[in-house]
């Protein structure tokens, strides 16, 4: 059936194809960068990997684009009270975010652009805006009038009939539904960081920022443009209003929203003591893969309840994945048979791959790869799984960690070659022969302390890392 997508706009799954060139034009909403970010936003930098791994995946290529947003209330405020310029109280915060995603194996997009690199672009902006005749200037500082846009609220399905007109916000975030005339130019406020413009001193308010950088590199209409579901009020709504206003033509043909993150089945908040940085999780000793699992594990448009059992349980599968990845790379397998094997390994590939084409399926596709592993892993043990199933099942798992990318344990401090794992295994063996047991058990034991399990089998010695 094809590739297909819930959009938030339509609120319909439909067909997804880039309207132009095969190239995806993907905007995705980055971090602000006034903190270290937290497994909620990691929720979403996860999806998004995900969707750019499969667009890729089914032929597309990409041309994707996400900000920094690094001025901001909380960046400013953060800022003046510590003494420092906005680029290097945030320069800090960017720098650990790239970490963390490195840490992810969250691939970069193709253009990571920040928001006060474009403040000649966001003015002009504005200025368009001013002459078309959207805006008005109040105490210095310049709003979007929103009833000059009578599509408002077509992204977030809220009824808006009874809004004030005339009442405006100049904060960056707000309460849903509470609409309001929202403020594109701020005024600076004493001992505050601004910029001299053509409209006066000040800074940008954060919804013109993403309008202003998804146009510069992506054009007038992107293909699809994601974030968390928090963002679509008000924050996407006036992006739609901004961006549409100043070209006339549609902003994003499909809008994709991630769903909330709670922890422990509670909304993760500072005063529950349920707020965790990536950084916090790693601390504790849990693996950045088995967080990546878990936060792919659960499709997009579902809430996700992040919880230390269920992390345990990501170790518990990849390691089962591993497992059987090993024991196709090292097993040995009678020669004859192979129809069924080799028809089930494409049935399951096909299951893989439709339920991503439904939406990004995630669950689903886990499913197709798990049920595929517990009946191959059956058959191993009775020893009726044929070599020409081989080949195939490892492309099956090839095209999983393409996507899932879990397969390849992270490499410790003091990470330990597959040759010298290779050189200790072989003398192990020989000590052994030599009954040299108190040698062969201190190198089981050295082995181990730098995270490789030996494995005896009838087969013979087998090795994998933690």
């Amino acid at each position: 059936m094809g590739l297909r997508f819930y959009n938030t706009l339509t609120q319909r799954v439909e067909d997804f194809a880039p309207a132009r060139d095969n190239t995806v034009r993907l905007y995705t909403c980055g971090p602000t960068v006034y903190s270290y970010a937290h497994i909620g936003n990691f929720r979403s930098f996860t999806f998004f990997d995900l969707l750019r791994r499969w667009l890729r995946a089914r032929g597309f290529g990409l041309d994707h684009v996400m900000n920094i947003t690094d001025v901001d209330d909380k960046i400013i405020r953060n800022a003046v009270a510590e003494g420092k310029s906005l680029a290097d109280y945030t320069r800090a915060y960017t720098e650990a975010f790239l970490e963390d995603c490195a840490k992810l194996r969250l691939e970069q997009p193709e253009r990571l652009v920040k928001a006060t690199e474009h403040i000649p672009q966001m003015v002009h902006a504005i200025e368009t805006l001013r002459d078309k005749g959207f805006t008005y200037d109040s105490d210095g500082s310049v709003y979007y009038r929103i009833q000059k846009f009578p599509e408002y609220g077509k992204l977030s399905h809220i009824d808006f009939g009874g809004m004030r007109a005339g009442a405006r916000v100049d904060v960056d975030e707000y309460d849903k539904a509470d609409a309001r005339d929202f403020v594109l130019w701020k005024a600076p406020k004493e001992g505050e960081p601004f910029w001299e413009t053509g409209i006066g001193p000040g800074r940008p308010g954060w919804h013109i920022e993403c309008s202003v950088m998804a146009i510069e590199y992506l054009g007038e209409t992107l293909d699809i443009h994601a974030g968390g579901i928090d963002l679509t009020f008000p924050h996407h709504e006036n992006e739609i209003a901004q961006s549409e206003a100043l070209t006339g033509k549609q902003f994003a043909r499909f809008w994709m929203h991630a769903e909330f993150l709670l922890v422990e089945g509670q909304k993760m908040s500072k005063s529950l003591g349920n707020f965790y940085t990536l950084r916090d999780i790693l601390e504790r000793g849990y693996a950045p893969e088995a967080v990546r699992y878990l936060l792919a594990s659960v499709p997009y448009r579902k809430a996700l309840n992040f919880t230390f059992d269920g992390l345990k349980s990501a170790a518990v599968a990849i390691d089962r994945l591993r497992n059987f990845q090993l024991r196709l790379e090292s097993g040995r397998f009678p020669e004859n048979g192979g129809g069924a094997f080799l028809d089930r390994v494409a049935e399951a590939r096909r299951g893989f791959e439709e339920s991503l084409d439904d939406d990004l399926n995630t669950a689903e596709a886990l499913a197709a790869v798990f049920e595929y592993v517990r009946e191959a892993n059956t058959a191993m043990d009775a020893g009726t799984f044929p070599a020409a199933a081989v080949a195939p099942a490892r492309a099956l798992l090839e095209e999983f960690d393409a996507l899932f990318d879990v397969l390849k344990p992270t490499a410790a401090v003091d990470a330990i070659s597959d040759t010298e794992i290779e050189t200790l295994v072989t003398e192990r063996s020989q000590s052994k022969k030599a009954r040299n047991f108190a040698r062969a058990d201190a190198i089981r034991q050295e082995l181990l302390d730098r995270g490789v399990v030996i494995e005896d089998t009838r087969e013979g010695v087998r090795w994998k890392r933690k």
